[in-house]
Formats: C-alpha cells, structure tokens, sequence
C-alpha cells in the first residue's frame, strides 16, 4: 500500500504485528511512524495528528474457505474490530480519517452467509461514512490472478466530486458475490452505500512469461515428478502447447482432488493465459507456485522465485525483500498489489482530497 500510493503521500502511522514484515518496511521507508506491534494494544494517543485516508488490510485466514467459518469472530480476522475500534475513538475527538479504505479476500462477502460483510458496512455507515465495495481484480493491473475486495468509505462532511459516482457499478468490479452481499444489506445501511465510477484501466501488455528470470531449473527427473501428478485434462495442456512450438509458460499449484473412489489425491494444475495463479503465503506444500516452462517441446519446471513474486505484485527490482525464501513469500503472499492501490489514489483518493482542500481553503 505504502509504494502504491507513492511519493506524494506521507506516511504517518504503520503497524503489523510481524516483525520481519516490519523490518521490510524499514529497509524500504526507514522506521519513521513504524510501529510493531498487535493492534489489539493501539490507543489514539499513539496515532498523531489526524489522517487523510486509513487503510486496513486485516488478516484472511478466518474468512477464507480454510477458516472454518469464524468470520469476524476469529482471533486473526477480528483484528478488523480492533482497528475500527481506534477509527471511532479517533472520531470521537475530531480526528477521524477523511477516507477509510479496507482490502480483503472475496471470502469476506460470503463469511457467515455474508453476515460479516453486513457488520463491515454497517461499522461505516453508524460511524458517519458513505461507502462503495468493489472486487478488483489485479489481473487487470499485473499478470496475476488476484480478486480482491476493496471497500472504500468518506466522512459524511467531506465532499465527494459527482464524477466519482455512478449510478450503477463499474461491470469490470462487479461480481455475482459482491451484488448478492450487496442486495443482502439491511435498508438503512444500504442507503449509505454507493458505486464508485472507477475507470477501467487500459489493457495490460504484460505476461508472466515478461516476469521470469533465466535461472537453474529441475532436473529431468523432479519435472516427471510433477507431470505424473497431473489429471488428463492437464496433461492435455502440455501436449498442446508442445505441439504448437516456440516458448510457452504456465504456473502450477499443487492442489488436492477428489480421486473419484471416495479418496484424496495429490493433483498439479497448470494454466497457460499468461497469468500466475493467486500468491499465497507459504503455509503448506500446495501453496507454494511452480512455474513450467516449454520450449521447443522441452518441458522444464522450477519453483516460482521471490523476486518474481515481487514483480507479480507490482512491486520494482529495486524493492528490498527480507532474506530467505520462506520470509519473501510470505511477504508477497499477503501483500496488497501496488498499482491497484496507485489507481485507486490517482481516480478516488486523491479527487476526494483535493476537492476538500479546495473547499477549506475557499472558506
């Protein structure tokens, strides 16, 4: 988020309770306004000043499919009622944020039967902000699939400029999910809601072949290994692309099926549309990304390195990544994909704000 919305933005406060993310952020921005910590133990008085915009990216593992159904309620997810425990507290003494940004998985419109998502709008709307929820897809941005929820709200005495809202939602950030939880609000948090007529952005010319460095790949043999882990239809992918020459490359995610027995099998996925699958954390064996690459015929495969995922996320060779694989996909896994972030301050942000400085400064 702190590279997405650039130099233009100053940072006042940060958090996150894991201390090798916090170091990342230090050789990156240095340790001013850093805090490393849970958020659970934040007061007001450790958040200076007043801020023009709060963005919360809370943990997900509660209101993914892997959660268990805990929602909100789960000791990782509901760090959200912590953070906005200070954004009440903040505008109980005049110092709310003018714009209040959260990010999460699509999960979160589905968690508890969309329960959660109704109890996210309904913190908005009884703390005085107008709100707008998209599902962003970084696919659109960077040559990674990677759906995310966005849900942004303004103070109701800050301005919004007409040109920012629609009257109905931008098709490229509307899923069935999203308009189902959306429908699902209760009447009077709905009528604090709004579409946000948010640009789609030009076609991207990128792919996941442009991301990849040339280094050591698997041997022969550790590539077998993971072509036999793959189901017909798969292996029918590789076959095509061998028979239509030149270079291709494709991501594979380990993942575990249904054997049609009544039993589990380990299967390995590949896709060739030129995208990398989702990013994940590295917290078990089929989350870690492999890539495949073939040329001419020839059928190599590697796992996906840490300075590619980097770039996946938007972010430039130039950005420093703590030391160790594990800690870099970890990283990366959880981040937030910088130029969505960029898009949303260039056409959201940064509208709302300079229209309410120009307001100020004409009173």
């Amino acid at each position: 988020v702190r590279a997405g919305l650039g130099g233009g933005w100053t940072c006042r406060f940060a958090n996150d309770i894991d201390p090798v993310k916090a170091a990342t952020y230090r050789d990156n921005w240095g340790a001013n306004g850093l805090h490393v910590g849970d958020v659970r133990a934040l007061t007001p008085d450790d958040l200076p000043e007043a801020a023009d915009l709060a963005w919360a990216s809370f943990p997900c593992q509660d209101l993914s499919l892997a959660g268990r159904g805990r929602g909100l309620g789960g000791e990782r997810s509901g760090t959200f009622h912590a953070f906005w425990s200070l954004m009440t507290a903040l505008g109980d003494v005049g110092r709310g944020p003018r714009i209040v940004a959260i990010e999460n998985v699509c999960g979160t419109l589905t968690s508890r039967g969309g329960q959660d998502f109704v109890a996210i709008c309904r913190t908005f709307a009884e703390a005085g902000y107008r709100f707008g929820a998209m599902v962003i897809d970084a696919a659109l941005f960077v040559p990674q699939s990677r759906p995310r929820l966005f849900i942004i709200g303004v103070r109701d005495d800050v301005g919004v400029p007409s040109s920012l809202m629609a009257r109905e939602p931008v098709a490229a950030f509307l899923t069935p999910a999203l308009s189902r939880a959306i429908e699902g609000l209760p009447a009077e948090v709905a009528s604090r809601a709004l579409w946000w007529a948010l640009p789609v952005p030009t076609r991207r010319d990128t792919t996941l072949a442009d991301m990849i460095d040339d280094t050591t790949w698997h041997t022969p043999a550790q590539t077998q290994t993971l072509l036999e882990l793959m189901s017909p239809l798969h292996r029918a992918r590789i076959a095509q692309a061998q028979d239509l020459g030149g270079r291709h490359v494709g991501s594979v995610f380990r993942r575990t099926r249904a054997d049609g027995r009544g039993g589990r099998v380990q299967r390995a996925e590949v896709r060739f549309d030129g995208l990398a699958g989702c990013l994940r954390t590295p917290s078990g064996g089929s989350s870690r990304q492999s890539l495949l690459m073939i040329n001419d015929g020839v059928v190599q495969s590697r796992l996906i390195s840490p300075r590619e995922t980097a770039r996946l996320m938007g972010l430039d060779d130039s950005f420093r990544l703590p030391r160790g694989t594990h800690r870099a996909y970890h990283l990366t896994g959880d981040g937030v994909v910088v130029p969505v972030v960029r898009h949303l301050a260039r056409h959201i942000f940064e509208p709302i704000l300079d229209q309410s400085l120009s307001s100020r400064e004409a009173a």
